[in-house]
């Protein structure tokens, strides 16, 4: 890694000569437009001539030969603030959307009564297809914004946490969950906004209202600090099988501490059995993709993997915000604070019959070890 600094210190370390360094222009994004993106140029010696020649002098920061381990340090934590910002973005995307549907009148009861003309509109809100899509919305970002705050603490009590014990443990919970939550709330954040535009209908598509730069902005995110091809490679070529997998084992104990306090409940035991079952095939799949005995083979289908193993961990923090909700809601005080633990009841309910099913035919796939995409000729695409 090197720093490319604006002078070069004289002999007694004052500032000395100017380097080289050309605004060679702007990149013009789709998103994010209100944050710069540049393009520079070093050491073309057009403006200035550092020791008399066209170039530029930079310092090593750290051990050489050690850049990307020192980039890391910035890195994963990196990776977790972009999934937090995609969750915001899905957040506040959704809130506008359900603002918009609580107030926008349109169309008629599918009642009897419906049908006459003289019949009052209904805000849309009360079209089932309008709530699918803020429910989807809601289990989204609420979802990732409930991992991106795991996944905080836990970097707090990597540095902090009492005894060398419990520090390592958070350490090896980041490890496996850094490309989860910075790929799983790019990818399904991304996807509510998409869901808030078409809850607008046609004004979602115009900037009347906010909703289409949400999604331009939060399409950036499965690109920035890692694509999501890159992260997919990180979580089945690195961290599944890091230390023999003793990340994998971790999470999947820690998962399945959940599930035995779900068991315990008369409402959200099936939901803890559905997610034991999704933690027991991932296994099953892990061990099937390295038993190919070929790392291209293995990670030809990355991708697929880091999406279902994604759902995994995002119905296991949804399955803690259901626990959490459901004795809350036994001693709630307000109206509202009703309201809002049944909300989190409602779209853990969701998650676990509308999106992790998703992973059945993904899991089959892996454990197929297609090639497809590995057999098709460059020369035919």
């Amino acid at each position: 890694m090197f720093i490319v600094p604006k002078f070069l210190p004289g002999a007694d370390g004052t500032p000395g000569e100017r380097n080289d360094v050309t605004l060679a222009g702007l990149n013009h994004k789709m998103g994010y437009r209100g944050v710069t993106n540049c393009l520079l140029n070093f050491g073309e010696g057009t403006h200035f001539r550092p020791q008399g020649e066209a170039g530029a002098i930079g310092y090593r920061v750290g051990e050489l030969h050690r850049g990307l381990a020192c980039m890391f340090h910035m890195m994963n934590e990196a990776r977790i603030s972009v999934g937090l910002g995609a969750a915001m973005l899905g957040y506040t995307g959704y809130l506008h959307a359900l603002d918009y549907a609580r107030n926008r009148p349109q169309g008629r009861p599918l009642t009897a009564a419906g049908k006459s003309a003289d019949a009052a509109q209904v805000k849309i809100i009360e079209h089932a297809d309008v709530r699918r899509m803020l429910l989807a919305q809601k289990a989204y970002a609420e979802g990732a914004l409930g991992l991106s705050l795991y996944c905080a603490r836990l970097v707090d009590e990597e540095r902090n946490a009492a005894d060398a014990r419990a520090r390592e443990r958070a350490a090896l919970l980041l490890e496996i969950l850094t490309p989860i939550a910075k790929s799983w709330p790019s990818q399904w954040c991304l996807a509510a906004n998409d869901l808030a535009i078409q809850v607008h209908g046609g004004y979602g598509y115009t900037r009347d209202y906010k909703v289409e730069q949400f999604y331009r902005d939060n399409r950036l995110n499965p690109i920035h600090e890692g694509t999501h091809g890159i992260q997919a490679q990180d979580l089945l070529g690195r961290k599944v099988v890091m230390k023999d997998g003793a990340a994998l084992q971790l999470l999947a104990e820690t998962a399945l501490a959940t599930v035995a306090r779900a068991a315990a409940t008369d409402t959200l035991a099936t939901s803890g059995a559905q997610l034991g079952s999704a933690l027991e095939e991932i296994g099953k799949v892990t061990q099937t993709l390295w038993s190919a005995g070929d790392p291209q083979r293995t990670l030809a289908n990355a991708s697929v993997y880091l999406e279902a193993f994604g759902h995994v961990v995002l119905a296991w923090i949804w399955l803690e915000q259901a626990l959490v909700a459901q004795a809350a809601l036994e001693h709630a005080t307000s109206e509202e604070e009703t309201h809002f633990y049944r909300g989190k009841l409602q779209a853990c309910q969701y998650f676990y019959r509308w999106e992790l099913p998703r992973i059945g035919p993904q899991l089959a796939l892996l454990a197929s070890l297609d090639t497809t995409t590995l057999d098709m000729p460059e020369r035919c695409f």
